[in-house]
């Protein structure tokens, strides 16, 4: 006897197929669809979805949880989005594999303004350990990269230096080793030290263990580099092309302040598709950024890790150098300016607090400093665990890359801070009522594709990402007339509305729009 019926709605299937009637019949993890006007079996109990959609749940192929949902497994700002399943150790940041755990806790310490620093227990060290931790203690499914700042951190420390062969050879068999426990592939964040030291080459001889065994090279690109437009891009393209590899471009849109427009971007990706290469993207449907403060501080300040940075911080001559650097390479001011752009939160000093959702410019006026000094002071007294939100993707061109043939969607999601980027909390639910219902940029059975499917076979992830029989009853039903982002720039942390019911793996954890208090999420592991 099944154990739910969803009766009377329309199934959106992942595939990009039109929808039709039937009902889906829950049997322990798995799914059944009976079609027809028959006599039904008796369950536990049938939800009508009469006017509903009934679909896949929502993979996000870029998530910040790794930490937090350690510490809040209810994960509401996702859960009501529809999400099931987050790809987590993304932009090179991941925290396992870390054999010593004084490294672990100095990672958190250092990336704590991307992925927080929750009061939680620190006590694994392989990635299986890790993995461990998502068991049967979430509300929603776990899968993970390996990042390449952790393999360089258990290989070569924090400082800027060139992997030889036998340090290659070594983080090698660490990403074999972490891919035969469940790693889905490699991610590199080329913004974010000691990850960004490592050289092109580097990155092709890890992307060859990758491209092994069928994983994917997942990348935030080198943004700084040379033209600071395409040439990021085309490094990734040479990295992939290398290691002859699946390449998945993280955060793939048009930077507000380009002044060169999107075409020559989508010119390059369809460019090199046409050459061979096996590439994806995914983008976040809002125009605002979210990363950790220390994005805007030069490599060499960085370099040794966080005790190294906050010491050269609150040096004099190291502050000098890095006012003079900007009055030579940016005699226009645009660091200083765009300082009033970056809205800055997640605080633990009680004096701090009162910053919360201010700009750093405003930070620096109210304290009388100029805007560099109050950057730097913040960043000492909170020991480096800032978050900023920041202009981010160009509105005009951002329809282009959701509609795009090779684009899924990746929230970016950051939890941390008052005010954080409405993408954490309202991506998907943004998706289905302002870009299919009310503007038809693309039909509801193609944007649920790019939601399931679609980055379920990027991934390998095999039984999800489409209601089909037999496949794992991760499911979300939604009101197509009623789902509606309501998070906004001024007011982030509220949650979307007409996200229904969500199952993960037969069990409910949102009903009729509330938390359940099942956690029946599982750490997903490539190839099982």
């Amino acid at each position: 006897m099944p154990e739910l019926l969803i009766t009377g709605g329309t199934i959106v299937d992942g595939t990009g197929n039109p929808g039709y009637p039937a009902t889906v019949a829950v049997e322990g993890d798995r799914v059944r669809i009976i079609r027809g006007n028959g006599d039904l079996p008796e369950s536990g109990r049938v939800i009508d979805a009469t006017g509903l959609v009934v679909c896949p749940g929502f993979i996000d192929v870029h998530s910040h949880s790794g930490l937090v949902i350690q510490e809040d497994p209810k994960h509401l700002p996702k859960v009501t989005q529809g999400v099931t399943t987050e790809l987590i150790g993304v932009d090179g940041n991941s925290y396992a594999p870390f054999p010593n755990r004084t490294e672990l806790e100095r990672f958190v310490t250092f990336n704590a303004g991307l992925d927080g620093a929750p009061n939680i227990r620190y006590d694994w060290d392989t990635f299986e350990s890790f993995l461990s931790k998502f068991d049967r203690t979430t509300s929603v499914n776990i899968a993970c990269l390996v990042g390449n700042s952790a393999l360089r951190i258990c290989e070569l420390g924090w400082d800027q230096v060139e992997a030889d062969q036998k340090a290659k050879a070594n983080m090698r068999g660490m990403l074999r080793e972490a891919i035969e426990e469940g790693a889905f592939g490699l991610s590199s964040g080329l913004d974010y030290p000691p990850g960004s030291y490592a050289s092109t080459d580097e990155l092709a001889e890890l992307c060859k263990e990758v491209a092994r065994v069928g994983g994917v090279y997942h990348t935030h690109v080198r943004y700084w580099l040379g033209d600071q437009y395409l040439d990021p891009y085309h490094e990734a393209f040479q990295i992939a092309r290398s290691g002859n590899c699946p390449l998945h471009l993280t955060h793939f849109y048009h930077k507000s302040w380009n002044p060169h427009g999107s075409g020559p971007m989508f010119d390059l990706l369809e460019h090199e598709e046409r050459n061979g290469a096996d590439v994806t993207f995914d983008v976040y449907p809002y125009e605002w950024s979210s990363t950790r403060l220390t994005i805007f501080l030069p490599q060499w300040i960085q370099a040794g890790g966080p005790e190294a940075t906050v010491a050269r911080l609150s040096d004099s001559s190291c502050r000098a150098r890095f006012k003079a650097e900007l009055a030579e390479t940016d005699p226009e001011g645009s660091w200083r300016s765009f300082q009033d752009w970056v809205r800055v939160g997640y605080f633990a000093l009680p004096e701090n607090q009162r910053y919360e959702g201010m700009t750093m410019g405003e930070i620096g006026r109210q304290r009388g400093h100029d805007v560099v000094d109050a950057f730097c002071d913040l960043l000492v007294e909170e020991n480096l665990r800032v978050s900023e939100v920041d202009p981010g993707p160009a509105g005009h061109t951002l329809p282009k890359f959701i509609k795009h043939r090779l684009s899924m969607i990746g929230t970016d999601s950051i939890f941390l801070g008052d005010r954080p980027s409405p993408r954490t909390y309202g991506a998907y639910p943004r998706v289905l009522g302002e870009f299919v219902r009310e503007e038809g940029l693309l039909s509801l059975p193609e944007a649920v594709r790019k939601f399931t499917s679609f980055p379920a076979q990027r991934l390998g992830l095999t039984g999800r990402g489409v209601l089909r029989d037999g496949f794992i009853a991760d499911i979300t039903i939604f009101d197509p007339a009623r789902v509606k982002a309501l998070a906004t720039y001024e007011q982030p942390r509220q949650y979307s509305v007409g996200i229904e019911y969500v199952i993960v793996g037969g069990t409910l954890v949102l009903d009729r729009g509330k938390h359940t208090g099942a956690f029946p999420g599982r750490a997903l592991r490539r190839g099982r």
